[in-house]
């Protein structure tokens, strides 16, 4: 779409344009009910998991809905709560996720977030984590697309 002024295209936006940074992270090793309490406090749905330093996996609030106990079990408060002091975020990640560079067109990381459907993006560069591209970015890009100057 060009710029109606002046005919001058808009530029391409990339990765680092829109992308969360620095980036809230949790370690392999910490307990679930760590990664619930860091979901809740900063209202993110995604956290990049290190080990050693490196990302090893992204813990969503998928993904720690889907592995705690139900409710519908005889299980006590304590054995409920229990399952989250002891389980490891590293038993219940998603492994190997899926990433991207900063420099990346953002189109290219709109079609494997939608082809995969993928709530979130690590974004690395040099094997080191940089960002995070979520759904919700994706949402202001879209707006400052169709709302320029809002």
């Amino acid at each position: 779409m060009a710029n109606q002024e002046n005919n001058v295209p808009p530029p391409k936006a990339q990765v680092r344009d829109y992308m969360s940074s620095p980036v809230e992270v949790l370690e392999a090793g910490q307990s679930m009910l760590e990664a619930v309490l860091t979901l809740r406090k900063f209202g993110f749905r995604h956290i990049p998991i290190l080990e050693n330093g490196r990302l090893a996996g992204v813990i969503s609030e998928r993904d720690l809905w889907r592995f705690s106990p139900t409710t519908l079990l005889p299980l006590s408060e304590r054995d409920y709560s229990r399952v989250f002091e002891e389980t490891t975020i590293g038993r219940v990640m998603t492994r190997n996720p899926q990433t991207i560079g900063p420099e990346a067109p953002l189109a290219e990381a709109v079609s494997i977030m939608f082809q995969k459907k993928l709530g979130c993006l690590p974004v690395v560069e040099g094997g080191e984590l940089v960002g995070i591209l979520t759904v919700r970015d994706m949402l202001r890009a879209l707006n400052d697309l169709i709302a320029p100057g809002s």
